[in-house]
């Protein structure tokens, strides 16, 4: 089954200021800020929704076609996720900017100041999918998640058109989406993905209810913090699973990603909604035990033996023979 990803890609470049951003504010010239801070430690981590979930089925082995724009910078990321199992030949290069990124510094108290430039991630309006299909032999199943919102549009109206399935993903982009856009990019979705927050927002945005909107997509999938993911179907009981247990928790950024990463391979892989569903809440562990989106490491015996752990020896057998 071939999986093309669509969505942002970027790098996160995250500072630590040692003091408080409040101390250094004069009130009776807030309307002339001009300040410096100076850090003492600087992070820079690959991310983007696109690439972090590539990056997740890349780990599985099933895989997936990336689909975005990046800049002239991307030699170094790319080789990151090609050695990682991620085919990045369907991503524009740009020739004059810079692969988007968010520059944030963040005070003792945990307030941040923070940046984000879009960069190439406007070119990704520019790319065409039948393209990105020619050149695999077809595409079995296109995510379209948060990225340059002409982008998704675009992406959306051309699977509808040459009869792609596609899978709904807005995450990040729902906040500046308006109600008549949601509504044309979910409509036909075979899968709808949200956190539950947003599946409030969505229905509240597009005034549709939940009944109205998941006969307008095949399936409805919201994950649900520590409790795990439902996954509901018009007309039928909906499928619930749950977490397994952590062995610690450092960083929740990216565990929405990693569970997509997990659920599409588990669809690659042809196995039940259910058991691509654990799979995914599996990844999703991993990655919140670990600072960053994509620095966890997929060994494949522990993986299995925390699976087996939280969904027994029978899906622990099924999800073996697909891994590896």
């Amino acid at each position: 089954m071939r999986i093309a990803v669509t969505g942002s890609i970027a790098t996160d470049h995250l500072m630590t200021f040692p003091g408080r951003f409040a101390d250094q504010f004069v009130a009776d010239q807030l309307h002339t800020v001009s300040l410096s801070f100076l850090v003492d430690n600087l992070d820079v981590r690959r991310g983007g929704v696109g690439a972090n979930i590539a990056f997740g089925m890349g780990q599985l082995g099933t895989g997936p076609i990336l689909v975005g724009a990046a800049g002239f910078d991307f030699d170094e990321y790319g080789a990151w996720l090609g050695r990682h199992g991620v085919d990045t030949d369907s991503v524009r290069i740009s020739e004059t900017l810079h692969t988007a990124r968010f520059v944030c510094t963040t005070d003792a108290d945990h307030n941040q100041i923070g940046s984000f430039y879009t960069g190439a991630m406007s070119e990704a309006r520019l790319i065409e999918l039948k393209t990105v299909a020619d050149r695999v032999g077809g595409l079995d199943l296109v995510l379209i998640g948060a990225d340059d919102p002409e982008a998704m549009l675009r992406h959306t109206e051309e699977c509808r058109s040459r009869q792609i399935p596609f899978a709904a993903d807005f995450s990040q982009q729902i906040a500046r989406m308006e109600g008549e856009e949601i509504r044309i990019l979910l409509e036909g979705a075979t899968y709808l993905f949200s956190n539950e927050y947003e599946k409030g927002l969505i229905e509240t945005k597009t005034g549709w209810t939940d009944a109205e909107i998941l006969a307008k997509v095949g399936h409805r999938v919201t994950t649900l913090g520590s409790r795990g993911v439902r996954i509901e179907r018009d007309g039928e009981d909906p499928i619930e699973v749950g977490c397994p247990e952590e062995e610690r928790k450092a960083d929740p950024t990216g565990v929405g990603d990693a569970f997509r990463a997990g659920f599409l391979s588990g669809l690659a892989w042809g196995v039940s909604l259910e058991r691509a569903a654990q799979v995914g809440c599996m990844l999703a562990t991993l990655v919140i035990e670990t600072v960053g989106t994509q620095e966890y490491r997929l060994r494949r015996g522990h993986f299995m033996e925390r699976f087996v752990k939280a969904y027994g020896e029978d899906a622990g057998r099924e999800v073996q023979a697909h891994l590896g």
